[in-house]
């Protein structure tokens, strides 16, 4: 009799403190906590540092890329849409360099814009790598200049930059990489300050480790030795993370230059939430998370820019001026393609589009 009517109390006790810790952990919207929302709302004021309609050039790669079942123009070139998906995830619109416009033109687009990407494919000589070594070097010159202006190089992009760096076309050895997946090992002691990687949360950064959440398709890469081994790349970049092939090959995949925001990856950022021919690309919202990081790091590289070029330029040679063409049917390659073919002037602001 006695000890029940000590227990009523007790249980009581903790009955109470259960509630008041549900109530401690629980998500309060403004209303519940006493907040007065009459109140007009406080908006910050910009900061003029930044550049909030940041906007990335992308450029295009010879070939419709689709192995020639869209178009078989001898001058076709192409983006694939996840690479403007990418940036536009990101909060930025999008402007695509031609690379077999004439360069005056071509380098005129590169004034509108606060940052560059350079895609995967399989040219590397050429008009092409001419022109991806003249970007880079003018990159180079408007950071050096002042001007915060970033470059993700990605897959192929990243074997150019490292091919131009080096100044030896020869650098890179076989790797068998094709349509995998794969985690990402971060070098030891690395400093991730200034990276792609300085935002992720603790959570995705470890499972980046462990788990297969990043796209990789190519067939060449670097090891870290010979990376390290030759003075200009191991002047130029940090290395970041390192991969393993399916022969248990070690090779580099993250790099960050030392100097510049120049960015390089031998995998790919922009599969995992715009990709979907390949049943290997990982799709989990972890990966998701992935590739929105990436998005997010880019445009907010690209929002230090202070270039501000005359907006109805920038208008008139959007990515939105040019309709993607749905190439998924294959069950193979990119899901959608930009292909940019002859071209023609359509207005007195230097662009160039195609039909």
């Amino acid at each position: 009799m006695w000890s029940f009517v000590w227990l009523v109390p007790l249980v009581l006790s903790l009955f109470m403190d259960s509630i008041i810790m549900a109530k401690s952990a629980a998500i309060l919207l403004p209303s519940q906590t006493g907040f007065d929302i009459s109140r007009s709302p406080v908006c910050s004021a910009p900061d003029p540092n930044l550049n909030y309609r940041p906007v990335i050039g992308i450029l295009s790669h010879p070939g419709d890329g689709a192995s020639g079942r869209l178009s078989n123009a001898t001058d076709a070139s192409s983006i694939a849409a996840s690479y403007v998906k990418l940036a536009e995830s990101g909060g930025a619109r999008v402007i695509p360099l031609i690379y077999n416009d004439p360069e005056e033109i071509l380098f005129q687009k590169l004034e509108l814009v606060n940052g560059v990407i350079l895609t995967g494919g399989w040219a590397k000589e050429g008009l092409y790598f001419e022109i991806v070594k003249k970007i880079f070097n003018k990159v180079l010159e408007r950071n050096d200049a002042g001007e915060h202006f970033p470059i993700y190089a990605i897959c192929l992009g990243f074997e150019l930059l490292t091919m131009i760096i080096s100044q030896n076309r020869d650098i890179f050895e076989k790797m068998d990489a094709r349509n995998s997946a794969s985690s990402l090992q971060f070098v030891e002691n690395v400093n991730i300050q200034g990276t792609i990687f300085q935002r992720f949360p603790p959570e995705l950064l470890k499972k980046l480790g462990t788990d297969c959440l990043v796209m990789q398709n190519h067939r060449f890469g670097i090891s870290p030795e010979s990376f390290e081994g030759n003075v200009a790349l191991s002047s130029f970049f940090k290395i970041v993370t390192t991969c393993v092939d399916n022969n248990s090959k070690v090779y580099v995949s993250t790099v960050q230059s030392k100097k510049y925001p120049v960015t390089g990856f031998q995998w790919h950022p922009e599969k995992n939430a715009f990709e979907w021919g390949s049943s290997k690309i990982p799709h989990s919202e972890d990966a998701i998370q992935v590739t929105q990081h990436a998005a997010n790091h880019l445009v907010s590289e690209a929002r230090k820019s202070l270039n501000r070029p005359d907006s109805k330029k920038v208008l008139s040679n959007l990515i939105y001026n040019h309709k993607p063409t749905y190439c998924g049917y294959a069950g193979k390659g990119y899901d959608e393609v930009y292909i940019f073919t002859h071209q023609r002037i359509f207005s007195n602001n230097f662009n160039l589009s195609c039909v």
